[in-house]
């Protein structure tokens, strides 16, 4: 909710805040917009490099699924955390500590080399197997930026959002092929270039949580009476169970477990690998701009792609994460289109 005094200028704002946000949005947003892209960027390589680097390091495929599903995991287990208990502390704090995690986690992974180490590490840890963000960042975020906003502004800043993690991950899976360069041109080996793209990770980290300490500390909202949801609940209830389906039929088909059937089916190298995810990337990013005439057609496409990978049943997931994804997609608008953007019924 809105504390009376503290929203920030909104007169005189820079040239890029100008040009990425919409108008009646803070110009606080841009540094959750910078943080997001830069963090997509690494999520976009991370999740493509995982599963060959796992391979470098000695593991087998269920080694890489475990990890990968542990990753998911941790992060449902923190979003259900800061969901809990998120409102007793100041938001700024809580994103510089997924910072600072951010920084532990990718550390641990550039450095360790056993399994139960690196289940632990990706269970407490940020690493994002997928392309999209499904961190603990994920809620801080959208609570910052929900805060930024009000109106019709607030949808365009969402979709400014979606659409900067959709276009900085599709960047960031290009980069994937950086190991096999630096190996070929250079006396490193492939699995020391890997190692370095973790680090680099880590010293992203570090630059969102400096990014985050620009961020204006809200004054507390202690005294002010706490109704969670209030009217509501119902509206977010439906949502989440919808979005159960959807990030159900996500994890079905995970970046990391998509290259590694790439790698292993069809020979791919991480790079090869890298450029398809680049193309499906700008593919989602532009099926953004166009969510509503194109959204039957997006539903479908996992599904036809499913059913033209498929053979015998290691293609099961893919059918299944387009089946789960149509109905996700045909739900979503059945339930609410009684709903007005302001709240109220049609």
């Amino acid at each position: 909710m809105r504390i009376p005094g503290c929203t920030a200028n909104r007169i005189g704002r820079s040239r890029p805040s100008a040009l990425l946000l919409p108008d009646g949005v803070e110009s606080d947003a841009l540094i959750l917009l910078v943080a997001r892209g830069s963090r997509g960027m690494c999520d976009g390589f991370i999740a493509v490099l995982l599963p060959g680097y796992l391979f470098a390091l000695g593991f087998g495929q269920l080694a890489v699924g475990l990890i990968s599903t542990n990753t998911l995991f941790g992060s449902a287990f923190a979003t259900i955390l800061i969901g809990l208990a998120g409102n007793r502390f100041a938001s700024r704090g809580l994103l510089r500590f997924a910072a600072a995690l951010m920084m532990a986690t990718d550390l641990a992974f550039a450095g360790l080399s056993s399994l139960w180490p690196l289940l632990i590490a990706a269970f407490v840890g940020t690493l994002n197997p997928s392309s999209g963000d499904v961190s603990l960042f994920l809620p801080l975020e959208h609570a910052k930026l929900a805060e930024s906003a009000t109106g019709d502004a607030r949808t365009a800043l969402f979709a400014r959002y979606s659409l900067v993690g959709a276009l900085s991950a599709a960047l960031g899976a290009l980069a994937a092929g950086l190991p096999d360069w630096i190996a070929t041109y250079s006396a490193a080996s492939s699995l020391t270039a890997m190692r370095a793209m973790f680090v680099v990770y880590s010293t992203t980290g570090i630059i969102i949580w400096i990014l985050y300490r620009r961020l204006p500390a809200h004054h507390s909202t202690a005294d002010a009476p706490r109704v969670p949801l209030g009217l509501s609940r119902g509206i977010v209830t439906r949502l989440a169970l919808l979005f159960s389906v959807d990030a159900f039929a996500s994890g079905l088909l995970v970046n990391s477990m998509l290259t590694l059937r790439l790698i292993q089916r069809f020979g791919l190298s991480p790079g090869a690998a890298g450029q398809f995810f680049f193309w499906a990337g700008l593919l989602s990013a532009g099926s953004q701009l166009a969510a509503t005439p194109l959204s039957l057609a997006a539903a479908l496409a996992p599904t036809l792609s499913g059913a033209l990978l498929s053979l015998g049943w290691l293609g099961a997931p893919l059918v299944a994460c387009g089946a789960l994804k149509i109905a996700y997609d045909l739900s979503l608008p059945a339930a609410f289109r009684h709903v007005k953007p302001g709240g109220g019924s049609s």
